[in-house]
């Protein structure tokens, strides 16, 4: 999937465009480093949250599942700048629960693509319905977009909230429950 030969001539042409010299000794090796960074920015491309969500162990109750502070780094789609922040999610069992490293691995498929923090959301909240056919889930993300805080109207510290509901969160006893646990 990954075009090496592309992204180092499109770095040479941003080091071209914005006046430096691509011969320069601290240059020479940028486009290949920054070919080998979009491997792992860019790795949610060919990975599948299926995969994650399918490994689940079976339980006999329908108890509230949260994890929290998973922090993640994202790139936004539109600058091309990191986003990164912490992420929490909360399900309600269907009678089988994922091991809990595969809830950080499915915010991992989808923060590392270029992404705005509105589908993120919504796409990690989706593929726990889908995959694990959860009664509900709740998806908290709050994170500092660089497109904010280092450019255009430069306000460092500002943060951005999204959250999801589905299924049995929809609900506003459950929806307060949630932000308890969340603290």
């Amino acid at each position: 999937m990954f075009d090496d030969e592309k992204i180092k001539e499109g770095v040479r042409l941003i080091l071209e465009g914005i006046g430096e010299d691509v011969n320069r000794e601290g240059l020479l090796e940028t486009p290949d480093r920054v070919a080998k960074m979009y491997h792992e920015l860019a790795a949610g491309y060919s990975d599948d949250a299926k995969e994650h969500l399918s490994k689940r162990f079976h339980v006999d109750n329908s108890d509230i599942v949260m994890e929290k502070d998973i922090y993640f780094y994202s790139l936004c789609e539109h600058h091309m700048l990191p986003f990164y922040g912490k992420a929490a999610i909360a399900y309600i069992p269907n009678g089988e629960v994922v091991g809990l490293s595969k809830i950080a691995r499915t915010v991992e498929v989808y923060a590392r693509r270029l992404q705005i923090q509105e589908q993120l959301t919504n796409q990690i909240a989706d593929a726990f319905m889908k995959e694990l056919n959860c009664k509900g889930v709740m998806v908290h993300i709050e994170a500092e977009h660089m497109c904010m805080t280092m450019r255009g109207i430069k306000k460092p510290g500002s943060k951005t909230v999204t959250v999801v509901k589905r299924g049995a969160f929809e609900d506003e006893k459950l929806e307060n429950t949630f932000y308890r646990m969340l603290g």
